[in-house]
């Protein structure tokens, strides 16, 4: 199939010799957007900002914020089990981004994923109900925390090893990219876009996603959530320095050394965020191929909730408190006339009663059977036998708990 769609990617006939994936020369470069700073009007014009776009990014961010916010709670209420990592304070990469995309589009993300399933639109109430291990979960109770999949939704998955997710987002923009040059099919332009963190940066996985995603030219957008940390281990001991910068182990600048665009971007201005995905988005579906993002941006809590978060000092915390994505949105909006104290007020009250909708419907919501766990092992539950009386072993009562009586 890889050798097909390498022979027709650039429209090109077959030929008898084995055909190597090729593509025209690219000026590719590193861009830091960060260097810049703009007016709020700028952002507003290059972002595309309207009144019903600037409202849904805070609600957006709002929502993830308050979302995380009350998990907090209920993790400490003994509601959730297991490592539970927030996106606090990131907000504005998600939803820049994943806001920017259609609803065909697809998402890869990591094991602080709450968030980015909230910005592609999985509702509030299964991301909780997956976070109490309830039936009514997105993933029925069995994925929990770190592994958030909305089939309906385009979510392909949190992945708690890093970098697992970025060669499944490469599948799926290869996918893409197949049906629309070997099948023919026009309308097959969506994109994906990978998420993951610094620390994501130094294993092998990443280099072979940006090695076959620049080769095939796929419709495939890798970002990097740079919050300085991969748990408790600095990016500026972890990562060598490129291109003989000596100030910052810039990661965008990796991208032009495999063909594509690199572009480093306030991750904490969702305006500069959102400016630079819908770039990276249209060159993907025009098919020119993949993007580099690097957003540098902090979470506000530990790696988990389990972390005491006492390597970071108090002053670089303080300094990226300062940088709230969510209050510089609404200052923009305020100045801008893009909306007004009372329509701000309106988005914080439904925010409000989503997130308590959330957890009330959680909290009622009943826990998967144990029946279930036989589900999705293996593709034919046949493979189990057929009992005596006709029934598939599986169905036996007491077979989850090895008790039933099996000839």
């Amino acid at each position: 199939m890889a050798a097909a769609f390498a022979k027709t990617q650039h429209g090109r006939v077959a030929s008898s010799r084995a055909v190597q994936p090729c593509r025209a020369p690219l000026r590719v470069r590193a861009v830091a957007t960060t260097a810049k700073k703009d007016s709020s009007s700028s952002a507003v014009a290059k972002s595309n900002l309207t009144p019903e776009v600037a409202k849904d990014l805070y609600y957006d961010m709002l929502l993830g914020r308050e979302f995380e916010e009350m998990c907090a709670q209920m993790y400490y209420r003994g509601k959730m089990f297991g490592f539970v990592h927030l996106y606090s304070g990131q907000e504005a990469v998600s939803s820049g981004i994943i806001r920017a995309l259609r609803p065909d589009d697809y998402v890869c993300s990591t094991y602080r994923d709450h968030v980015h399933a909230l910005s592609k639109g999985v509702p509030a109430r299964e991301v909780m109900a997956e976070l109490f291990g309830k039936k009514t979960g997105c993933c029925r109770g069995q994925g929990g925390s770190m592994h958030m999949f909305s089939a309906k939704h385009g979510v392909l998955g949190g992945y708690a090893f890093i970098g697992e997710g970025i060669p499944i987002g490469v599948g799926a923009a290869f996918k893409s990219a197949y049906r629309r040059r070997v099948l023919g099919e026009e309308s097959s332009d969506s994109v994906t876009c990978s998420f993951f963190g610094d620390g994501t940066c130094n294993v092998g996985q990443f280099y072979e996603s940006l090695n076959m995603a620049a080769l095939y030219k796929l419709p495939h957008i890798f970002v990097v959530e740079n919050n300085l940390w991969a748990i408790g281990m600095s990016h500026m001991r972890s990562t060598s320095h490129t291109l003989g910068d000596a100030d910052f182990p810039y990661i965008y600048k990796k991208g032009p050394a495999f063909g594509m665009p690199g572009v480093r971007v306030d991750g904490m201005d969702v305006l500069k965020v959102r400016e630079v995905a819908l770039a990276a988005i249209e060159r993907a579906r025009r098919g020119d191929g993949p993007t580099l993002i690097e957003a540098e941006t902090y979470r506000f809590r530990g790696h988990s909730l389990a972390d005491p978060d006492e390597l970071r000092s108090k002053e670089e915390k303080a300094a990226y408190a300062a940088r709230d994505p969510i209050p510089q949105l609404k200052r923009v909006m305020l100045e801008q006339g893009l909306a007004s104290e009372d329509d701000i007020k309106a988005i914080h009250d439904r925010v409000a009663a989503e997130v308590e909708d959330s957890v009330k419907f959680a909290d009622e919501s009943p826990k998967p059977e144990k029946g279930q766990l036989l589900e999705n092992v293996f593709a034919d539950p046949r493979g189990f036998g057929i009992a005596a009386d006709g029934r598939y072993r599986y169905e036996l009562p007491g077979f989850t708990s090895g008790t039933a009586a099996v000839s």
